[in-house]
C-alpha cells in the first residue's frame, strides 16, 4: 500500500509545511515569459529529479536521496512521512482531419490560447505512518508504483466544433521508500533518523537517448515531509551545543532538512533538494505563484502584463498553470500590485537616543543623513583620476575589466559615459554613477536615479567636448 490517511491533527500539521513544500515542488516548473516556446523553457526540471538507475549511470544524474536528521521521540511516538513529487505528464497535440482521423500537429489555434506539445506536472504523493519504535534496526520499506497512463481531451472553438485533441500519456514509475532509526550513545534519548527515497523504475537508456526521454520516467522536485507525533526534530542548521557531534554525523545526500512550519515549534522538519533556512515561509506580500524564482514577484508581474495578447495566448496555451499566472496579471489590483515594492522585516534602529513606535524602536535622528551632511554634495564633490578631476557633467571611459566584477563588464568595456555624480560611502569609499552616452533611456534613469556606479580606478577621465 502506497497511500495512508492521515490523522486530522497530522493532515493539519502537513498543511502548514506543504505552502512552502508547494515552492519547492514547483521551482522552475514554468519559466516567464511562460511559454513552451521560449529557450529557457526547453531545459526545465532542475531541483531534485531523481531519475531511473539506467540514466543515472549514464548521464551522472542522482537516483535517489537520503535524509539524516536527529529527533528526540517520546515512548509511544509515531511517525508520518510524506514523499512528494511531480511526474512529467508528455501532452501532445493532434488535429482533427476531414476524414474524421487524428493527427499530429505543432499548434492548434483557439480564440484565447495556442495549444502545443508540452510536458506538464502532475503531483503524486507517497504516505506512511509509523510508531518510533518499529523503525529501529532495519526499519521499514515501502515499495510504490505509479502505473502507465493515457488520457485524451478533445478542444473545441467557441462555436463549439471539434478541431483536435490533446493526448496526455504517463510512463510507469516505480520507487521505494526506506525508514529507519538508530539510538545514539549518550545520555540523551535521542535517535538518528534516515529516510531514503530511491526511484527503481526498470526504463532502460538506449543508444543516444537523451534527458528528454528519461524524465517522463524520473521523480521530478522530489521531496519529504516529516511529522513526529510525541516528541520533536532537532534543527540541523543550528542545534544545541551538545548535539553538534551528531548533527555533524548525520549524512545528506542530495537533499537538506530543516524545521518547517511556525517557528518555535519542532515537530515539522521538510527535506528539499533546496537550501532552506528552518522555519522558512512565503512572503505574505506574494498574490500567487509565479514559479519563476529568479525573478522577483513584482518584476515578474509587471513583465507579464507587459506580454502582448499573442504571447498570452501562448502561455495560456501552454499549461494551465501558466494561464492562470497570465490571469493574476491582469487582475491584480493595483494595492496589491503595491506591496510587491518591497518590505523590510527583522529590522530595528540601534544607535541614537530611541522612542518607540510600534514593535520598532526608532532614533530621534538618523545615524547619518547624507542630506544633512553639508561635508558631502553628490553633484558637486569631485574624484581625481590620474590626475584630472572628475564631477558631475563630465565625460569618462568606462575600463571594469580591471576589476571582473560583473558579467556587463564584457559590454561596457571601453565605452564613453557621462558622470551623474560623485558618491562617497560611509566606509571611506568613492563611486562614480553614471549613464551611458549612447542610451536612449537615459533620461529615464536619470530621473528616477538609476545609474551604473564605477569605482575611480575602472574608468578613465575624458576631455568635455
Amino acid at each position: 500500500m502506497t497511500t495512508v490517511a492521515f490523522t486530522p491533527g497530522t493532515e493539519a500539521r502537513f498543511a502548514v509545511a506543504r505552502h512552502v513544500a508547494d515552492a519547492v515542488l514547483f521551482e522552475g516548473y514554468v519559466l516567464y515569459p511562460y511559454r513552451a516556446s521560449a529557450a529557457k523553457n526547453r531545459l526545465r526540471w532542475q531541483f531534485g529529479v531523481l531519475v531511473p538507475p539506467s540514466w543515472s549511470a549514464a548521464a551522472e544524474e542522482h537516483d535517489f536521496q537520503l535524509t539524516e536528521c536527529l529527533m528526540e521521540p517520546r515512548t509511544g511516538a509515531e511517525l508520518a512521512v510524506e514523499v512528494r513529487f511531480l511526474r512529467a505528464q508528455r501532452r501532445t497535440v493532434e488535429e482533427l482531419r476531414e476524414d474524421g482521423t487524428y493527427a499530429p500537429t505543432g499548434e492548434l489555434r483557439l480564440a484565447d490560447r495556442v495549444l502545443v506539445a508540452w510536458d506538464e506536472g502532475v503531483e503524486e504523493r507517497v504516505t506512511l505512518v509509523v510508531p518510533v519504535a518499529e523503525l529501529r534496526g532495519d526499519g521499514t520499506v515501502l515499495p510504490f508504483t505509479r502505473p502507465a497512463a493515457e488520457e485524451t481531451e478533445e478542444v473545441a472553438d467557441a462555436q463549439g466544433r471539434v478541431l483536435g485533441r490533446l493526448v496526455r500519456r504517463r510512463e510507469e514509475i516505480r520507487g521505494t521508500l526506506r525508514v529507519s532509526a538508530a539510538e545514539l550513545d549518550g545520555p540523551y534519548r535521542v535517535e538518528r533518523l534516515s529516510v531514503t527515497v530511491e526511484n527503481t523504475s526498470d526504463w532502460t537508456a538506449e543508444g543516444d537517448t537523451d534527458r528528454h526521454a528519461a524524465l517522463p520516467y524520473s521523480l521530478v522536485a522530489a521531496h519529504t515531509l516529516l511529522r513526529i507525533d510525541g516528541g520533536s526534530f532537532l534543527s540541523m542548521t543550528d542545534p544545541p551545543e551538545w548535539a553538534k557531534g551528531a548533527v555533524a554525523a548525520c549524512r545528506n545526500l542530495h537533499t537538506w532538512p530543516v524545521l518547517a512550519g511556525e517557528p518555535g515549534r519542532d515537530d515539522l522538519m521538510l527535506s528539499s533538494p533546496i537550501i532552506l533556512e528552518d522555519h522558512p515561509a512565503i512572503a505574505p506580500e506574494s498574490p500567487g505563484a509565479l514559479y519563476d524564482a529568479t525573478e522577483i514577484d513584482e518584476i515578474l508581474a509587471l513583465r507579464t502584463a507587459a506580454l502582448t495578447d499573442e504571447e498570452k495566448r501562448e502561455a495560456r496555451g501552454t499549461d494551465a498553470r501558466a494561464a492562470a499566472v497570465i490571469e493574476l496579471a491582469d487582475t491584480m489590483p493595483p494595492e496589491v500590485l503595491e506591496r510587491l515594492h518591497g518590505a523590510v522585516r527583522s529590522l530595528q534602529s540601534v544607535t541614537g537616543p530611541p522612542k518607540p513606535a510600534g514593535n520598532i524602536l526608532e532614533p530621534e535622528t538618523p545615524w547619518w543623513d547624507p542630506g544633512g551632511d553639508t561635508a558631502v554634495d553628490p553633484g558637486s564633490d569631485h574624484v581625481l583620476v590620474d590626475g584630472r578631476a572628475v564631477r558631475a557633467g563630465g565625460r569618462v571611459l568606462l575600463r571594469p575589466r580591471l576589476r571582473r566584477t560583473d558579467a556587463q563588464d564584457l559590454f561596457l568595456d571601453g565605452r564613453s559615459a557621462l558622470v551623474e555624480a560623485v558618491l562617497h560611502d560611509v566606509d571611506g569609499g568613492v563611486h562614480i554613477a553614471v549613464t551611458m552616452e549612447d542610451d536612449p533611456g537615459a533620461d529615464i534613469r536619470r530621473e528616477q536615479g538609476r545609474f551604473l556606479y564605477f569605482k575611480p580606478d575602472e574608468v578613465e577621465a575624458l576631455e568635455d567636448m
